[in-house]
């Protein structure tokens, strides 16, 4: 069964660009140009991924990111965010309402379906019941099973994609990963793709963490490692 994607875009030059080779990927797609055509579409949520303009005629991409998130239905369609506007806030923005990925136009179509697969193979993939249900770092406790972060016993709210690097980085204390590890690992990228997608994120993750964002250590040149030990 092929993955069905929708193209939220209103230029139409660069929406039937898009369906156009989506379709050669074998991907089935639907296209609108408006927040009030794309819920009319999404009121069917049975789309694999979407593709979301920011600068919309009848309002803000984001205003619709957050509403997709916010429902029950659709709230685990992966999305990709797609702007000419390089804002560091947008996309901080963006990631904090549930993103999956940011796009800066102009960009390579083929990189785009590069990521839009990379997303879709990471989503597919079946969840093993973990072995270790918690995972704690001094102040710091994960319990791996229901996505929750303490610290202090107080809880900080990440999104997925934020407490599966932070679990990433933890699970690996000690050791150095590079940009192109946490890609992998995290985002499921190939090294052909190339993005700040993981500055952006251990940005706002180190910001959640507050006190413990200190042991998110850059290594510079390198990559990421959190520390061996909270001393």
């Amino acid at each position: 069964m092929s993955h069905k994607v929708l193209v939220i875009e209103d230029e139409p030059d660069i929406r039937k660009t898009l369906e156009y080779n989506l379709l050669r990927e074998g991907f089935e797609v639907s296209g609108c140009g408006s927040i009030k055509e794309a819920k009319k579409l999404i009121e069917d949520p049975k789309f694999s991924i979407i593709l979301l303009d920011l600068m919309l005629p009848d309002g803000s991409g984001l205003d619709l990111c957050k509403e997709i998130k916010s429902d029950t239905a659709t709230k685990d369609i992966p999305i990709v965010i797609l702007t000419a506007k390089d804002d560091e806030v947008d996309k901080v923005v963006g990631f904090e309402l549930g993103a999956d990925d940011y796009v800066t136009k102009p960009f390579s179509v083929r990189e785009l379906i590069l990521r839009v697969k990379a997303i879709l193979k990471r989503n597919s993939k079946t969840l093993l019941t973990p072995i270790e249900v918690n995972r704690n770092f001094g102040s710091l406790k994960m319990d791996i099973e229901s996505h929750e972060v303490f610290i202090d016993d107080k809880e900080v709210i990440l999104t997925a994609l934020e407490f599966k690097l932070l679990n990433q980085l933890v699970e690996r204390r000690g050791r150095v990963q590079t940009r192109d590890q946490l890609l992998s690992d995290v985002w499921g990228y190939s090294a052909d793709v190339t993005t700040r997608t993981v500055d952006t994120h251990i940005k706002r993750l180190r910001e959640k963490l507050g006190t413990m964002g200190k042991y998110v250590q850059t290594i510079r040149g390198v990559g990421y490692k959190f520390s061996r030990t909270p001393e």
